[in-house]
């Protein structure tokens, strides 16, 4: 299991594989709202009981942190980004995260 800094919880970690399965085979990494990440993650796949609200909010973090980008400002998509694949593949130290955090 990889390492979690103290700021990340398991929600944190099912958005970004989540994201991570979209991406295709030719690298394209797809962009969604935090709306359809909350009602795959919890009403179809069920891998989470959080709210809608929630899961926006910890986008909004993982983004701030690096691990997503906010593609649109206006409609408020986001898809992952290299750090968000290198943590999930446990190529980035956890403490590169906290210093990411607390700037």
């Amino acid at each position: 299991m990889r390492a979690r800094v103290s700021w990340m919880n398991e929600a944190d970690d099912a958005i970004l594989e989540y994201f991570q399965e979209l991406t295709t085979e030719r690298d394209h990494r797809i962009a969604l709202p935090p709306t359809t990440v909350w009602y795959n993650l919890v009403e179809e796949l069920g891998v989470l009981d959080r709210s809608q609200n929630t899961i926006s909010r910890r986008m909004n973090i993982l983004a701030d942190a690096g691990l997503l980008k906010k593609t649109d400002e206006k409609r408020g998509y986001y898809r992952i980004t290299n750090n968000g694949l290198a943590y999930l593949n446990e190529d980035l130290n956890a403490s590169d995260l906290d210093e990411t955090k607390e700037k």
